[in-house]
């Protein structure tokens, strides 16, 4: 895949903290299929002192990753543990195809994971599932809509006139796609 100059290829990973790796390890990769790709143990004179952690990577189909740090000491867990907002505005979205959104809604359903940790919300341009993982993380899971083409290019050719009338106040939804 050949990128525009200047901009970044590819998500390389996006990094999180865990209070449990191994409820993480098994949401990640036995519930949602991530393959646990790597698993450093490691310690490094971070941020003025020795840190230990365990920092691990699961596998996206673009070669980007999630990552997660567990710290061995109680206190670097505390001052770097997870600070996630309870919140839906606050998550990570994962392009996928409608089969394998339903496979991974098949295994959240198998995990028992319920309302309100999961659920599904049309929007129109694109069809996301949620779930929440052990950390209270938001995982969204988006098919586009089978025109995502064209709605893509109508937002690009009007996003800074929409965000300029947004911001004026007046809120008026473009979104005609409901």
């Amino acid at each position: 895949m050949t990128g525009k100059a200047g901009l970044p290829q590819r998500l390389h990973h996006t990094a999180y903290v865990t209070t449990d790796m191994e409820k993480t390890r098994r949401f990640y990769e036995d519930v949602i299929g991530l393959p646990l790709l790597a698993a450093w143990s490691e310690s490094d004179q971070l941020f003025g002192k020795l840190r230990t952690y365990c920092h691990t990577f699961f596998g996206l189909a673009d070669g980007g990753a999630l990552a997660f740090f567990q710290f061995a000491n109680a206190d670097d867990q505390a001052e770097f543990g997870p600070k996630m907002p309870p919140s839906p505005f606050h998550h990570i979205a994962l392009k996928v195809d409608r089969q394998t959104q339903d496979a991974i809604s098949a295994r959240i359903a198998k995990a028992g994971i319920r309302e309100p940790q999961t659920y599904i919300l049309e929007h129109g341009y694109c069809r996301s599932l949620y779930v929440e993982d052990p950390n209270g993380m938001i995982v969204e899971f988006v098919v586009d809509h089978p025109d995502a083409e064209k709605i893509n290019a109508d937002r690009l050719a009007d996003a800074h006139q929409t965000l300029k009338r947004w911001l004026a106040g007046d809120h008026t939804s473009n979104n005609t796609y409901r």
